[in-house]
Protein backbone atom coordinates (compact mmCIF):
# COMPACT_ATOMS: atom_id res chain seq x y z
CA UNK A 1 0.00 0.00 0.00
CA UNK A 2 1.13 3.52 -0.75
CA UNK A 3 1.16 5.96 2.17
CA UNK A 4 1.25 9.76 2.06
CA UNK A 5 2.22 11.59 5.26
CA UNK A 6 1.30 15.28 5.61
CA UNK A 7 3.30 17.12 8.24
CA UNK A 8 6.23 14.74 7.81
CA UNK A 9 8.72 17.27 9.15
CA UNK A 10 7.28 17.25 12.66
CA UNK A 11 8.03 15.01 15.62
CA UNK A 12 5.27 12.48 14.98
CA UNK A 13 5.38 12.79 11.20
CA UNK A 14 9.05 11.87 11.11
CA UNK A 15 8.41 8.86 13.31
CA UNK A 16 5.55 7.70 11.09
CA UNK A 17 7.73 7.89 7.98
CA UNK A 18 10.53 6.01 9.75
CA UNK A 19 8.19 3.29 11.05
CA UNK A 20 6.55 2.71 7.68
CA UNK A 21 9.92 2.64 5.96
CA UNK A 22 11.15 0.10 8.50
CA UNK A 23 8.17 -2.08 7.63
CA UNK A 24 8.99 -1.92 3.94
CA UNK A 25 5.96 0.19 3.01
CA UNK A 26 5.91 2.64 0.10
CA UNK A 27 5.75 6.01 1.82
CA UNK A 28 5.98 9.64 0.76
CA UNK A 29 6.53 12.21 3.48
CA UNK A 30 5.65 15.83 2.74
CA UNK A 31 6.63 18.56 5.19
CA UNK A 32 5.07 22.01 5.46
CA UNK A 33 7.28 23.42 2.70
CA UNK A 34 6.30 20.59 0.35
CA UNK A 35 2.56 20.59 1.06
CA UNK A 36 0.39 23.44 2.30
CA UNK A 37 -2.68 21.59 3.53
CA UNK A 38 -4.70 24.84 3.47
CA UNK A 39 -4.38 25.04 -0.32
CA UNK A 40 -7.10 23.08 -2.17
CA UNK A 41 -5.00 22.94 -5.32
CA UNK A 42 -1.87 21.75 -3.54
CA UNK A 43 -3.74 19.07 -1.58
CA UNK A 44 -5.55 17.69 -4.62
CA UNK A 45 -2.36 17.70 -6.69
CA UNK A 46 -0.42 15.84 -3.98
CA UNK A 47 -3.02 13.08 -3.62
CA UNK A 48 -3.47 12.83 -7.39
CA UNK A 49 0.28 12.67 -8.05
CA UNK A 50 1.30 10.21 -5.33
CA UNK A 51 -1.83 8.00 -5.55
CA UNK A 52 -1.77 6.88 -1.90
CA UNK A 53 -4.04 4.21 -0.57
CA UNK A 54 -3.88 5.96 2.79
CA UNK A 55 -3.14 9.53 3.88
CA UNK A 56 -1.95 10.30 7.42
CA UNK A 57 -2.35 13.88 8.55
CA UNK A 58 0.25 14.87 11.15
CA UNK A 59 0.20 18.53 10.11
CA UNK A 60 -1.19 20.91 12.73
CA UNK A 61 -1.06 24.34 14.29
CA UNK A 62 0.22 23.32 17.73
CA UNK A 63 1.02 26.68 19.38
CA UNK A 64 -1.67 26.33 22.05
CA UNK A 65 -1.21 29.77 23.57
CA UNK A 66 -0.78 31.63 20.27
CA UNK A 67 -4.04 30.15 19.01
CA UNK A 68 -5.94 32.19 21.60
CA UNK A 69 -5.20 35.34 19.58
CA UNK A 70 -4.72 33.65 16.20
CA UNK A 71 -7.73 31.33 16.08
CA UNK A 72 -8.54 32.09 12.45
CA UNK A 73 -5.13 30.85 11.30
CA UNK A 74 -5.28 27.88 13.66
CA UNK A 75 -8.68 26.97 12.21
CA UNK A 76 -7.27 27.15 8.68
CA UNK A 77 -4.62 24.56 9.51
CA UNK A 78 -6.43 22.42 12.09
CA UNK A 79 -9.94 22.56 10.64
CA UNK A 80 -9.92 23.50 6.95
CA UNK A 81 -6.73 21.59 6.12
CA UNK A 82 -8.02 18.21 7.31
CA UNK A 83 -11.27 18.79 5.41
CA UNK A 84 -9.35 19.42 2.19
CA UNK A 85 -7.27 16.29 2.72
CA UNK A 86 -10.39 14.21 3.38
CA UNK A 87 -12.10 15.59 0.27
CA UNK A 88 -9.08 14.75 -1.85
CA UNK A 89 -9.04 11.24 -0.38
CA UNK A 90 -12.72 10.83 -1.24
CA UNK A 91 -12.11 12.06 -4.77
CA UNK A 92 -9.16 9.76 -5.40
CA UNK A 93 -10.22 6.66 -3.49
CA UNK A 94 -7.86 6.91 -0.51
CA UNK A 95 -8.45 6.34 3.19
CA UNK A 96 -7.25 8.70 5.90
CA UNK A 97 -5.94 8.78 9.48
CA UNK A 98 -6.10 12.17 11.17
CA UNK A 99 -4.16 12.93 14.37
CA UNK A 100 -6.01 14.92 17.03
CA UNK A 101 -5.67 15.81 20.71
CA UNK A 102 -6.96 15.49 24.27
CA UNK A 103 -7.72 19.23 24.15
CA UNK A 104 -11.08 18.45 22.52
CA UNK A 105 -12.25 17.62 26.06
CA UNK A 106 -12.71 20.16 28.84
CA UNK A 107 -10.32 18.44 31.25
CA UNK A 108 -12.43 19.56 34.22
CA UNK A 109 -14.11 17.70 37.09
CA UNK A 110 -13.03 14.25 35.95
CA UNK A 111 -11.03 11.48 37.58
CA UNK A 112 -11.42 8.60 35.10
CA UNK A 113 -10.15 8.42 31.50
CA UNK A 114 -12.32 9.88 28.75
CA UNK A 115 -13.84 7.15 26.55
CA UNK A 116 -13.73 7.69 22.80
CA UNK A 117 -17.45 8.53 22.64
CA UNK A 118 -17.47 11.00 25.54
CA UNK A 119 -19.02 14.40 24.63
CA UNK A 120 -16.38 16.92 23.65
CA UNK A 121 -16.11 20.39 25.17
CA UNK A 122 -12.89 22.23 24.36
CA UNK A 123 -11.96 25.21 26.51
CA UNK A 124 -9.27 26.65 24.23
CA UNK A 125 -9.01 27.93 20.69
CA UNK A 126 -6.57 25.13 19.93
CA UNK A 127 -9.06 22.54 21.15
CA UNK A 128 -11.91 24.09 19.17
CA UNK A 129 -9.92 24.10 15.95
CA UNK A 130 -8.75 20.51 16.42
CA UNK A 131 -12.33 19.41 17.07
CA UNK A 132 -13.35 21.14 13.84
CA UNK A 133 -10.75 19.05 12.02
CA UNK A 134 -12.01 15.83 13.56
CA UNK A 135 -15.56 16.55 12.51
CA UNK A 136 -14.53 17.56 9.01
CA UNK A 137 -12.64 14.33 8.37
CA UNK A 138 -15.43 12.12 9.68
CA UNK A 139 -18.03 14.06 7.66
CA UNK A 140 -16.10 14.10 4.39
CA UNK A 141 -14.84 10.51 4.57
CA UNK A 142 -17.32 8.40 6.53
CA UNK A 143 -16.43 4.74 6.74
CA UNK A 144 -12.91 5.28 5.42
CA UNK A 145 -11.25 7.46 8.04
CA UNK A 146 -10.03 7.36 11.61
CA UNK A 147 -9.29 10.10 14.12
CA UNK A 148 -6.45 9.27 16.53
CA UNK A 149 -6.39 11.45 19.62
CA UNK A 150 -3.07 11.57 21.43
CA UNK A 151 -1.68 13.62 24.33
CA UNK A 152 1.46 14.67 26.21
CA UNK A 153 3.51 13.66 23.20
CA UNK A 154 7.31 13.48 23.37
CA UNK A 155 9.89 12.02 21.04
CA UNK A 156 13.39 12.00 19.67
CA UNK A 157 12.68 14.80 17.19
CA UNK A 158 11.64 18.34 18.02
CA UNK A 159 10.96 20.14 21.28
CA UNK A 160 8.89 18.49 24.01
CA UNK A 161 8.61 18.22 27.80
CA UNK A 162 10.97 15.28 28.23
CA UNK A 163 13.73 16.93 26.21
CA UNK A 164 13.19 20.14 28.17
CA UNK A 165 13.58 18.31 31.49
CA UNK A 166 16.80 16.67 30.33
CA UNK A 167 18.20 20.03 29.31
CA UNK A 168 17.14 21.84 32.47
CA UNK A 169 18.57 19.13 34.71
CA UNK A 170 22.03 20.04 33.43
CA UNK A 171 21.51 23.77 33.98
CA UNK A 172 19.51 24.17 37.20
CA UNK A 173 19.95 23.02 40.76
CA UNK A 174 16.17 22.75 41.32
CA UNK A 175 13.15 22.79 39.08
CA UNK A 176 9.51 23.69 39.82
CA UNK A 177 6.97 21.58 37.90
CA UNK A 178 3.18 21.65 38.13
CA UNK A 179 1.55 18.89 40.15
CA UNK A 180 -2.13 19.63 39.50
CA UNK A 181 -2.44 18.38 35.92
CA UNK A 182 -2.83 14.66 35.16
CA UNK A 183 -2.40 12.96 31.82
CA UNK A 184 -0.61 10.29 29.82
CA UNK A 185 2.99 10.81 28.65
CA UNK A 186 3.09 9.27 25.19
CA UNK A 187 6.10 8.35 23.08
CA UNK A 188 5.63 9.44 19.48
CA UNK A 189 7.31 6.27 18.19
CA UNK A 190 4.58 4.20 19.87
CA UNK A 191 1.91 6.32 18.18
CA UNK A 192 3.68 5.85 14.84
CA UNK A 193 3.58 2.09 15.33
CA UNK A 194 -0.12 2.24 16.12
CA UNK A 195 -0.80 4.30 12.99
CA UNK A 196 1.05 1.71 10.92
CA UNK A 197 -0.96 -1.07 12.58
CA UNK A 198 -4.32 0.63 12.11
CA UNK A 199 -3.90 1.74 8.51
CA UNK A 200 -4.46 -1.64 6.82
CA UNK A 201 -7.48 -2.30 9.05
CA UNK A 202 -9.34 0.89 8.11
CA UNK A 203 -12.64 0.38 6.36
CA UNK A 204 -16.40 0.00 6.90
CA UNK A 205 -15.86 -2.20 9.96
CA UNK A 206 -12.99 -0.17 11.43
CA UNK A 207 -13.30 3.59 11.41
CA UNK A 208 -14.11 6.53 13.68
CA UNK A 209 -12.35 7.78 16.82
CA UNK A 210 -9.52 5.97 18.62
CA UNK A 211 -7.33 7.10 21.51
CA UNK A 212 -3.60 6.62 20.94
CA UNK A 213 -1.83 7.29 24.23
CA UNK A 214 0.43 5.21 26.41
CA UNK A 215 -1.52 3.59 29.25
CA UNK A 216 -1.58 4.78 32.84
CA UNK A 217 -1.48 8.36 34.05
CA UNK A 218 0.68 10.74 36.05
CA UNK A 219 1.34 14.44 36.69
CA UNK A 220 3.93 16.64 35.01
CA UNK A 221 5.73 16.77 38.36
CA UNK A 222 5.96 13.01 38.68
CA UNK A 223 6.95 12.70 35.03
CA UNK A 224 9.82 15.13 35.62
CA UNK A 225 10.92 13.13 38.67
CA UNK A 226 10.87 9.94 36.59
CA UNK A 227 13.02 11.57 33.92
CA UNK A 228 15.52 12.72 36.53
CA UNK A 229 15.67 9.25 38.07
CA UNK A 230 16.21 7.53 34.74
CA UNK A 231 19.12 9.78 33.82
CA UNK A 232 20.76 9.32 37.22
CA UNK A 233 19.81 12.66 38.75
CA UNK A 234 18.26 13.25 42.17
CA UNK A 235 14.47 13.43 41.67
CA UNK A 236 14.14 15.52 44.82
CA UNK A 237 15.61 18.40 42.84
CA UNK A 238 12.16 18.58 41.19
CA UNK A 239 9.72 20.54 43.36
CA UNK A 240 5.90 20.53 43.06
CA UNK A 241 3.98 23.69 42.29
CA UNK A 242 0.55 24.64 40.98
CA UNK A 243 -0.61 25.78 37.56
CA UNK A 244 -1.17 29.22 39.06
CA UNK A 245 2.61 29.62 39.20
CA UNK A 246 2.76 29.41 35.41
CA UNK A 247 -0.18 31.43 34.03
CA UNK A 248 -0.86 30.79 30.34
CA UNK A 249 -3.23 32.43 27.82
CA UNK A 250 -4.79 29.00 27.16
CA UNK A 251 -5.87 26.99 30.23
CA UNK A 252 -4.30 23.53 30.47
CA UNK A 253 -6.59 20.58 31.20
CA UNK A 254 -6.48 19.52 34.84
CA UNK A 255 -7.27 15.95 33.74
CA UNK A 256 -6.76 14.62 30.23
CA UNK A 257 -6.25 10.86 30.45
CA UNK A 258 -7.87 9.01 27.56
CA UNK A 259 -9.55 5.61 27.57
CA UNK A 260 -8.69 2.89 25.06
CA UNK A 261 -11.86 0.84 24.73
CA UNK A 262 -12.01 0.68 20.95
CA UNK A 263 -8.72 -1.06 20.14
CA UNK A 264 -10.04 -4.61 20.65
CA UNK A 265 -12.63 -3.89 17.96
CA UNK A 266 -9.79 -3.86 15.42
CA UNK A 267 -7.88 -6.72 17.07
CA UNK A 268 -5.29 -4.45 18.70
CA UNK A 269 -4.34 -4.08 22.34
CA UNK A 270 -4.16 -0.68 24.06
CA UNK A 271 -0.73 0.89 23.86
CA UNK A 272 1.80 -0.06 26.55
CA UNK A 273 2.25 1.74 29.85
CA UNK A 274 4.00 5.09 29.87
CA UNK A 275 6.91 4.14 32.16
CA UNK A 276 8.35 1.32 29.98
CA UNK A 277 7.94 3.56 26.94
CA UNK A 278 9.85 6.37 28.64
CA UNK A 279 12.62 3.99 29.69
CA UNK A 280 13.10 2.93 26.08
CA UNK A 281 12.83 6.43 24.68
CA UNK A 282 15.21 8.29 27.00
CA UNK A 283 18.52 6.86 25.74
CA UNK A 284 17.49 7.65 22.16
CA UNK A 285 16.48 11.19 23.05
CA UNK A 286 19.70 11.82 24.97
CA UNK A 287 21.77 10.46 22.11
CA UNK A 288 20.05 12.76 19.62
CA UNK A 289 20.49 15.74 21.97
CA UNK A 290 24.23 15.08 22.25
CA UNK A 291 24.80 15.24 18.51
Amino acid sequence: MRWLIAGAGGMLGRDVVEELTRRGETVTGLDRASLDITSPEAVDAAVREHRPGLVVNCAAYTAVDDAETDEARALEINGDGPRLLARACAAHGARMIHVSTDYVFSGEARTTPYPEDHPTGPRTAYGRTKLAGERAVLEELPGASAVLRTAWLYGVHGSNFVRTMIGLEARRDTLDVVDDQRGQPTWSADVAERIADLGPRLGPEAHGVFHATNSGETTWYDLAREVFSLIGADPDRVRPTSSAAFPRPAPRPAYSALGHDRWPEVSLEPMRAWKPALQEALPLIREEMSQ
